[in-house]
This record gives C-alpha cells, structure tokens and sequence, in this order.
C-alpha cells in the first residue's frame, strides 16, 4: 500500500501518541501533549504534515508560513520518518507535499536545517533541489 500524506486536521491521542514515537528519532526535546498539538494544528501559518503506511502514522513534518516586509516565508522543521520504513520514499513524500502548500501559500522559496550527520536526509534535500546557503544560523536559548 502507498504512502497517504495530509495535513492533520485534528489533534488526537493516536497523533499524540505517534509523534512521541517518532520525536526520540530526531531530538531529545520533550513530546507535545494534546494541547500542544491542538494549538499547532489551529494556527493559520502552521502545517503538521502527516504520513501514514497501512493506516499507521509513520513519519511527520511541520510547515510553517510567514509573512515579513521582504516576502511571504516557509520554513520546513521536525521531518521526521519511523526508523523502521526509511529508504520507502516517504520522507520525499512529506516534503514535496509541504513544498506544494508553501507555494500555494505564495511563498517562493522554502528553508530548512539539516544537521551534516543526517546524511541521507542531507541527500535527499539536495535532490529535491536545496541547495546550502552561505549564511550563519544562530541561536539564542531562551
């Protein structure tokens, strides 16, 4: 059975659930409760991407979209694929549907990070056709 991506229209405890399974596979940061999820899945300029194989959640991804005086932006977060079904395509999948939304959203570019020792997503990035910017990323832990 193919892949099903959409967009999560409703916070539930199977999503809970499956993104407390799939989080550890990419970050030590603590789960969203219900909660959490629910604010993300309301807000306008926020997209939960969610890929199901057989009916079971196995992979996520998070589109956000906004607007600033230079351009309307779209920045791709948490891509995450189960373990267990990597390599099925299902992570091109979940960004080449967030892509298409971020154009519908009339952005005309997209960003994301990608840590060097995910090589596999780092390939696939740079197959769908991102390309590393010579910038500085910074970060200031609140």
């Amino acid at each position: 059975m193919p892949v099903s991506i959409d967009v999560a229209a409703e916070a539930s405890v199977d999503l809970v659930e499956a993104i407390a399974r799939l989080l550890p596979q990419l970050s030590s940061s603590a789960p969203p409760d219900l909660a959490v999820l629910a604010g993300i899945i309301a807000d306008p300029d926020c997209a939960l991407f969610v890929a199901r194989l057989d009916g079971a959640i196995v992979g996520c991804l998070t589109l956000v979209t906004f607007r600033t005086p230079s351009a309307m932006k779209a920045w791709i977060e948490d891509v995450i694929v189960d373990d267990e079904v990597r390599g099925q395509g299902i992570g091109e999948a979940l960004n080449r549907a967030a892509i298409a939304r971020a154009a519908e959203r009339g952005a005309d570019k997209v960003d994301l990070t990608s840590r060097p020792e995910r090589e596999a997503a780092n390939r696939l990035y740079r197959r769908l056709g991102f390309v590393e910017r010579d910038t500085n990323v910074y970060r200031l832990k609140l």
